[in-house]
């Protein structure tokens, strides 16, 4: 088992650092910019604050788990390391860390909310390292975490975190906007809830490709066009709503023709 320090006192320091504790690593510090999540950090994780103006301790692998834009500025706080530094980033090479001679990637393909620490145990973890003893590192890292690891390079990974955010951001925010709209009309969002859930369960059982229903899927472009003329007060969301369902109706087979407003042209 290795010696851990973690940086960054955000979600992914909170569910990261639950795993590493939970496979047997000793995080021998934590430590951030915000006094008071720090504090609360280190009691989450049961593991010594460290003053971010203090020295930090050695350890075998220092976890910077802050956001993506911070930890170019993290790194470069840090003095060349003998161990494996390593971010979590999706989107983020490895020359943010170049100082250090060993430096690496451990991604964890899941939204982490609030809440419960997540189980990480079954979730996909990309690694990457810049050398073999960074390789080796993170990737025994990763192992006691997960049993799905991947070594994938920077354009690989960047791959896989745009297809993520398609997967999860995307779907999550046309959701909100739908219960929006119920809002509005003073009905409940929970309406929708058994769908969400549902439409879930089919993907991850029988794809993406036979879960998907609705007009579109069907080829019904007047019900298409009845929504779209709902939306007229909702610009943004119409030209959303026009480009998947002709999107939709392209991949499935069915005609477009005449239905301009469904590229969300505005002659």
């Amino acid at each position: 088992m290795s010696t851990i320090l973690l940086i960054g006192t955000g979600r992914m320091a909170y569910h990261l650092g639950h795993a590493i504790r939970k496979a047997g690593h000793t995080i021998t510090g934590i430590t951030g910019r915000d006094p008071a999540k720090l504090a609360d950090m280190a009691r989450f994780l049961d593991a010594p604050p460290l003053r971010w103006d203090h020295t930090w301790p050695k350890a075998e692998i220092t976890v910077i788990a802050t956001s993506d834009d911070a930890i170019a500025g993290v790194s470069a706080r840090m003095p060349s390391s003998q161990g494996t530094v390593i971010h979590t980033a999706g989107t983020v090479g490895l020359d943010v860390l170049a100082q250090h001679a060993h430096c690496g990637v451990l991604w964890p393909v899941q939204t982490l909310s609030h809440g419960a620490p997540t189980d990480l145990s079954d979730i996909p973890l990309i690694v990457e390292g810049n050398t073999p003893e960074a390789q080796e590192a993170v990737l025994k890292l990763a192992r006691s975490i997960s049993g799905s690891v991947l070594q994938l390079n920077g354009e690989q990974r960047r791959r896989v975190h745009l297809a993520a955010a398609i997967t999860s951001n995307l779907p999550v925010f046309l959701a909100g906007e739908a219960q929006r709209l119920l809002r509005r009309e003073n009905l409940p969002p929970g309406l929708l809830t058994p769908l969400w859930r549902t439409t879930a369960a089919n993907v991850a059982t029988i794809g993406p490709e036979h879960a998907l229903t609705g007009p579109a899927r069907r080829g019904d472009a007047r019900s298409v066009r009845e929504h779209l003329a709902l939306l007229e007060a909702e610009p943004d969301l119409r030209r959303a709503y026009a480009l998947l369902s002709a999107m939709i109706l392209k991949a499935y087979g069915h005609p477009a023709d005449g239905l301009e407003d469904l590229q969300g042209d505005p002659r």
